[in-house]
Formats: C-alpha cells, structure tokens, sequence
C-alpha cells in the first residue's frame, strides 16, 4: 500500500456518497496549492491526467 492510500481511504470513506463538479475540484486544488505550493507540480500533473483521462492518445 502506497503512503496516499491512507488519504484516498479517508476521502472515499468520509464522501465516498457525494457528488461534485470538477469546477469545485478545480477550486479546491487552486485553494490546496494556495497554501501549499511545494505541490504545485503534483497538482498540475493531476489535473492535467483527470483532464485527459479518456484522450488515447494522451
């Protein structure tokens, strides 16, 4: 198990029932990076590779 499965457990554990937007995603990363900005590639990346999940050619 990978250290951040810990965090992943939490978060499907605690709001695993909700729904979102990506829009409120997008606002929480930009919030997350605001106040830690030693992330700021991991984030980027992140979103980067939820943008283009379903692109094959990505």
């Amino acid at each position: 198990m990978y250290f951040t499965d810990r965090g992943l457990e939490e978060l499907e554990t605690r709001r695993g029932r909700e729904e979102f937007t990506f829009s409120w995603l997008a606002t929480k990363l930009r919030t997350f990076v605001d106040t830690n900005p030693h992330y700021e590639d991991a984030i980027d990346r992140l979103a980067t590779y939820l943008a283009r999940d379903d692109d094959p050619d990505d």
